[in-house]
């Protein structure tokens, strides 16, 4: 803290601030405190944490903070209790809306961030106006000399995937142009919310991101990893393992959501075989780790998701414009060298 700002409100902070932390917490008892503190760190920004409705005691932990009942106190910190876990799309958004700054850092609960990380977002932000997010170099928290995400791609077979995950982070250290960023610890430019739409509560959680960085993709914004900003990420900390019947569930779901949403109809024929063999492969894959029908019980839930979303006018589903078109053909193309690299990069 900083004279200047010591008892101002989070508010009055974000007056004088270009970046927002915004951090949506559910259980995040054994994370919270250090993630939060490794941001008061790293400066002194205004943080928004959203609670969604966490039962493990998190919430009255930030509480005691914040009424400066344990120490240190967090002035510059805006809980927002929800009394309910409602996804984390929904904890996002809610949070958003209390952002005045021009960027706002989204940031998971088991997470700490390096010095200068959120600094080295802003100036590749200001580098380009056209981006609309900008992701750290995201280290598994258990070894972090390994890559946990350094920028997720989208590919015809209908997943996403970083493809640097648990490999050295050394050979991940030139920033590059992505799909998407990753949920996880990514900065987003508030402006071109207006134009993206925020993101979509249909996704209660998985993939959230990656139809984000869609929808911006088809407006010809840029998604951009910046290894400069470094953060540790233990990763799956409230859903338990890698794959765990909950997330298989959801991110099934969500991604026949995503395609249903983001391609025009030419495009979807286009990519049909590529995706029907995705979704066999996926199919097979967890059935040998005991899953298959969790799997398949998302697929289904997906195409019911849709069909509900063409009942109701199409009202989330992304409409074709030809101005566009370039844009469609760009990641059209991106979709083919991405299924390629996702075998042989």
């Amino acid at each position: 803290m900083t004279p200047d700002t010591a008892g101002l409100s989070v508010k009055e902070r974000q007056e004088m601030s270009r970046t927002t932390v915004l951090i949506p917490n559910y259980n995040g008892i054994d994370y919270i405190e250090a993630c939060i503190e490794s941001v008061m760190a790293d400066g002194d920004r205004p943080v928004i944490v959203v609670d969604n409705g966490s039962c493990d005691g998190s919430r009255e932990v930030i509480e005691a903070h914040i009424s400066g009942e344990a120490s240190p106190v967090y002035e510059h910190v805006l809980l927002i209790p929800l009394a309910e876990n409602t996804g984390f799309s929904n904890a996002v958004n809610v949070g958003l809306e209390h952002v005045k700054t021009p960027y706002v850092f989204l940031l998971n609960n088991d997470t700490t961030i390096r010095t200068g990380a959120i600094s080295a977002l802003e100036r590749r932000m200001d580098s380009d106006e056209n981006i609309f997010s900008a992701q750290s170099r995201i280290l598994s928290m258990k070894e972090p000399e390994r890559i946990d995400d350094c920028g997720d791609l989208y590919c015809a077979l209908g997943w996403a995937f970083t493809p640097g995950k648990g490999k050295p982070a050394e050979a991940y250290d030139h920033a590059c142009n992505v799909f998407a960023c990753c949920g996880a610890a990514v900065m987003y430019r508030m402006s071109m919310f207006d134009d993206t739409g925020m993101f979509d509560e249909e996704h209660f959680a998985y993939l959230e991101d990656i139809d984000l960085g869609y929808r911006a993709r088809i407006l010809g914004c840029r998604n951009v990893y910046e290894p400069a900003s470094e953060i540790l990420h233990a990763g799956s900390a409230v859903s338990g393992s890698r794959y765990n019947r909950f997330k298989v569930n959801l991110a099934a779901q969500n991604s026949i959501y995503i395609i249903y949403k983001n391609m025009p109809l030419v495009q979807f024929i286009i990519n049909l075989p590529l995706l029907i063999n995705g979704f066999i492969i996926k199919a097979l894959f967890f059935s040998l780790k005991l899953m298959g029908l969790t799997y398949l019980r998302g697929l289904l839930r997906g195409f019911g998701l849709c069909a509900r979303d063409i009942k109701n006018g199409h009202r989330h589903k992304v409409r074709f414009r030809p101005r566009n078109l370039g844009h469609y053909i760009r990641i059209q193309l991106e979709l083919w060298a991405n299924t390629a690299r996702r075998f042989v990069g």
